[in-house]
């Protein structure tokens, strides 16, 4: 399971645990080297950590250089597709949405690898989904943003249903065009909760990224 520690993945990981035809073994995540945190969503290793001991499965990190070229990223994906398949896995599942570009390239990427590409959750409605995520328990706090799409405000606040209400209507209630991820602590996926509380909010190359800290409860 392509695995970013946001709510979209986790939902996709539930779907395919209800499907008997798939298995999932692991997760796969890409890190950034430089930082020590997951690239694009921004939070810290030790919280990816959390979240694969709460889904019960093993965790493959990709380590990712800062910068990183789309060569090396390609490079790094394919040693470790390689290592999938030699180990015995059939596919990989993407928790994409509706971007058709984004769904082509996993798919060329893969094709002759071995691994077939997997996506439990792609055409759904994103303003069901939203809703039915969250109806379902799944929560999330929002750990970076795009604030030419989103406020500052937003980075830190769980994605339930308050947080849908006061999205503007010009942003896709799952952020699929990028204008916000999450780290999901919350939810049917989870054999427990890992709690966290936002400490503090930072600008870096023109995006917004929220600090999660570990708290006893919420």
């Amino acid at each position: 399971m392509s695995w970013s520690g946001g709510k979209d993945s986790a939902w996709a990981l539930h779907t395919l645990r209800q499907n008997p035809q798939y298995r999932v073994a692991a997760l796969l995540t890409t890190v950034n080297e430089h930082f020590g945190r997951v690239a694009i969503h921004g939070f810290r290793q030790e919280l990816l950590d959390l979240q694969a001991a709460a889904v019960g499965l093993p965790v493959w990190k990709v380590p990712l250089p800062y910068p990183c070229t789309n060569a090396d990223y390609e490079s790094r994906m394919a040693t470790v597709c390689a290592r999938a398949v030699e180990e015995g896995f059939d596919a990989v599942a993407f928790g994409d949405l509706f971007l058709e570009d984004i769904r082509a390239y996993r798919i060329e990427r893969l094709a002759g690898t071995g691994l077939e590409p997997l996506f439990p959750i792609w055409g759904i409605p994103t303003d069901q989904l939203a809703q039915q995520m969250v109806a379902a328990g799944l929560r999330a706090r929002i750990t970076c943003l795009n604030p030419r799409h989103l406020p500052a405000s937003f980075c830190g606040r769980v994605f339930d249903t308050a947080f849908l209400a006061d999205l503007p209507a010009t942003v896709d209630p799952c952020g699929e065009r990028g204008e916000f991820h999450s780290f999901a602590f919350a939810g049917p996926m989870f054999s427990q909760p890992i709690f966290v509380e936002h400490t503090e909010t930072v600008e870096r190359e023109g995006f917004i990224y929220g600090e999660l800290m570990l708290t006893p409860s919420q």
